[in-house]
């Protein structure tokens, strides 16, 4: 989740505005980037257990950070996130250390800003006596061994979220991802983007699971992630019939924001609590807790981050239906979206194999792949083999990209990890599995170990 950002006070005086802010996004294809996030849960090297905020927790790290480079990014005086320019460190509610990354123009720019933040992580921890693993879920801790990060909108959110959904807090505290920023160049670029992504999401979490423990045990899910978002809160998640209805573009999607529930609004460096207000009413000036407040455009910017479909439009497009991984497939997440998306031949590719499907069956796969993963029944066959299909579109977009790295590659090697595993190797969720019911001999502890980066 984002930190707070420069707020813009221009006031909103229409809905016009709005669609005005999301269609600044609109870029040049020769300005097209790659933004990769990932989140990672800290521990204690000497017994597992999750750090807390302070002593010797996760501020330490943050300092240790600072001293390296950096502006502190502070909540009532604390630190809760590090500005350094084109990319942002900040926390999840649950101490998850994530990192946003800069706007790249390549997937081995990609890989070196991952690598310089790991060896960097590493360096910071490693003397605090903590580690870092990816997984998408905990695979150890209870919700209530969880520390809570002193992040002010986090307050809000805990309280509302059991109201939506039996797991929102499990969501905050216990789960990770890994997502890819990308753009689009106009609106009907956007709309086809969007519709693509959203219909492979549930692919992509197949492809990509990795949380099958809960407290020390197999939880029968391969992606436990993907499970606790099918019931966190069905007003702001999932996919969203919206992106599929005829004539939608950034005016309908703005007039689908405005009914989606606010959490809050700032002023003067506070969070002003609004969770289940709406968002039309407060522009209209009728929210009696906050009178005499204009709405601006900041406040719209701010509620579009608590917005949490499997693809968000912001002024870029977000891939948010992946667990967090090793760096080789937070790399082949990325290259997998940009080799579909950032090639025209690709998409259109993409496109034809969408349109064999309606997209309420693409959005059903929700409800399944959580637990059967790419063995999900698909068509004739299972979704191993749609992976197969969209994978060679992703890798043909990436050849044609014809970025090289130093050693001449291109970008396909990023795919390698996916590939093997649409070919039949285990995902990352079924080698965990494999570990538990064989070496490890039913203890889960080892893959901290073994997953720390």
């Amino acid at each position: 989740m984002s930190n707070p950002g420069e707020t813009d006070v221009t006031p909103i005086r229409s809905t016009a505005d709005l669609v005005a802010h999301i269609a600044t996004g609109c870029k040049e294809r020769t300005s097209f980037r790659i933004g990769t996030e990932h989140e990672k849960f800290g521990f204690r090297l000497a017994d597992l257990s999750p750090p807390p905020f302070e002593p010797d927790g996760i501020r330490a790290v943050l300092d240790g950070l600072a001293r390296r480079g950096g502006a502190p990014i502070l909540d009532r005086g604390r630190p809760i996130g590090l500005d350094r320019g084109p990319l942002a460190i900040s926390l999840e509610p649950g101490g998850q250390f994530e990192l946003s990354g800069a706007p790249l123009e390549t997937l081995h720019e990609t890989k070196a800003e991952l690598d310089q933040h790991f060896a960097e992580l590493a360096a910071v921890a490693g003397p605090l006596g903590l580690g870092f693993a990816p997984l998408g879920f905990h695979p150890l801790a209870s919700r209530e061994e969880m520390p809570w990060m002193p992040k002010s909108r986090y307050a809000i959110m805990r309280a509302y979220m059991p109201k939506m959904g039996r797991l929102g807090l499990d969501m905050m505290l216990r789960t990770c991802t890994v997502q890819a920023n990308l753009d689009y160049a106009s609106e009907s670029d956007m709309v086809r983007k969007f519709r693509i992504s959203l219909c492979l999401q549930p692919l992509a979490t197949a492809l990509f699971a990795n949380s099958p423990f809960r407290e020390g045990r197999p939880t029968g899910f391969l992606s436990t992630r993907a499970e606790v978002w099918r019931d966190t809160d069905p007003d702001r998640t999932g996919i969203p019939a919206v992106v599929f209805e005829p004539g939608f573009g950034f005016a309908r999607y703005v007039e689908w924001l405005l009914d989606v529930p606010m959490y809050f609004i700032r002023r003067g460096g506070t969070y002003l609590d609004l969770a289940g207000r709406n968002f039309r009413d407060f522009i209209a000036g009728r929210l009696a807790e906050v009178a005499g407040e204009r709405a601006t455009i900041g406040d719209f910017a701010d509620h579009l981050t608590t917005v949490f479909t499997d693809v968000r439009l912001k002024r870029y497009l977000e891939m948010r239906g992946a667990d967090a991984g090793s760096p080789a497939m937070m790399l082949a997440q990325s290259a997998f979206w940009v080799g579909i998306l950032y090639d025209e031949a690709a998409l259109a590719a993409a496109a034809a194999l969408i349109a064999r499907t309606p997209w309420q069956e693409f959005a059903a796969l929700r409800d399944s792949v959580p637990m059967t993963g790419l063995a999900t029944r698909w068509g004739r066959g299972t979704l191993r083999d749609l992976a197969r299909e969209v994978i060679a579109i992703a890798a043909e977009g990436l050849a044609r990209r014809g970025r090289l790295n130093a050693a001449g590659d291109d970008e396909r090697i990023y795919l390698a990890p996916i590939e093997a595993i649409a070919a039949g190797a285990p995902t990352q969720a079924e080698y965990w599995l494999a570990r538990f019911h064989g070496p490890w001999q039913g203890d889960v502890n080892p893959i901290f170990s073994e997953a720390e980066i």
